[in-house]
């Protein structure tokens, strides 16, 4: 994505902590630490006015390395809590960058800056009919898609495969299944009839076409990543969430938040195979619910906080 961009890019090198075995613990902290001579040696030839980073191990030796270089720096927080990594590392960062209010209790008093969660100028502006005819789909018929991620979901790619056929007699389906997956999913409409497969559209992947993805959508089955938490609400798209099991307790606090505004409904992993049919027939039989629900997630989102955190950037390098 960095070379498509033209965005000069060095790798860092660093590793897992959280819930690994103790030898794997210490060989990822040894990456980390060896990367700060690295990273201020690239601090030092790029001569930056300001560092951001997204948080995730490989943040860690960046931000210790632009403490050092005494470089100002913003670290962004799209989930809910900070994970191990920004719990760590956010003493050494100037602010904290945080997309709701109430994520800045995590932090020290003045730390924390509530942005907004920044997405693409095209989430804002999605048509759905457009969006719908971008992906050959019908205009009119009901339209559901379904998104594990940019690496997919197994367990989720194996529920929809279960309820294929009255899923096609439900609404439209769009299914982004992770590149890893897309041949067997693609393998299992084959053995649909032939009007049931014209309402399937799969994907292994989408990068551009994503935002019509989601737009076409009447709803959204999806995993409770950060994302969720800002092109959902950009697009005021209602959503059935399935937290990932594997996901730390990340996804089940994104779902929550958004279960507790009205904007989602949440289903448990172990039981959407059997739940995912009762809860979209549910749904669809109550068009009010889902116009309700379409516009407590609009009314999450911040179109500004792109700008808001540049200009946050801004002010600190000055």
């Amino acid at each position: 994505m960095a070379e498509r961009a033209h965005i000069p890019f060095a790798p860092i090198e660093t590793g897992q902590v959280r819930g690994k075995a103790p030898w794997i613990v210490a060989q990822s902290l040894w990456r980390m630490v060896r990367s700060i001579g690295r990273v201020r040696a690239q601090i030092r030839q790029f001569e930056p006015q300001a560092i951001f980073v997204t948080g995730g191990y490989v943040s860690a030796p960046v931000i210790w390395a632009g403490a050092a270089e005494k470089i100002p720096s913003v670290i962004y927080l799209p989930d809910l809590e900070p994970g191990w990594a920004i719990r760590v590392t956010s003493r050494w960062a100037t602010r904290v960058a945080v997309s709701f209010p109430q994520v800045e209790a995590h932090f020290p008093r003045g730390k924390a800056v509530t942005t907004g969660y920044p997405v693409r100028a095209e989430f804002f502006d999605r048509d759905q009919r457009q969006a719908r005819a971008r992906l050959h789909l019908a205009p009119d018929a009901r339209t559901v898609t379904i998104f594990g991620g940019s690496s997919g979901a197994h367990h989720l790619n194996q529920a929809v495969v279960a309820n294929l056929a009255a899923l096609t007699r439900l609404a439209q389906i769009v299914h982004l299944t992770g590149r890893a997956e897309e041949a067997w999913v693609k393998a299992q409409v084959e053995h649909l009839s032939p009007e049931a497969r014209a309402r399937v559209r799969v994907f292994g992947y989408l990068d551009d076409e994503l935002p019509d993805a989601l737009a076409a959508a009447d709803c959204v089955v999806a995993r409770a990543g950060a994302a969720t938490l800002g092109e959902f609400p950009a697009l005021g798209v209602p959503a059935i969430l399935v937290p990932g099991p594997y996901a730390g307790m990340h996804q089940g606090r994104n779902a929550a938040f958004l279960v507790a505004r009205g904007a989602a409904i949440r289903v448990e992993d172990a039981v959407i195979e059997r739940e995912l049919m009762p809860t979209l027939q549910k749904l669809f039989d109550a068009p009010e619910t889902l116009a309700r629900m379409s516009a407590a997630m609009r009314a999450l989102a911040n179109p500004n906080a792109a700008r808001n955190i540049v200009e946050l950037l801004e002010r600190l390098a000055k």
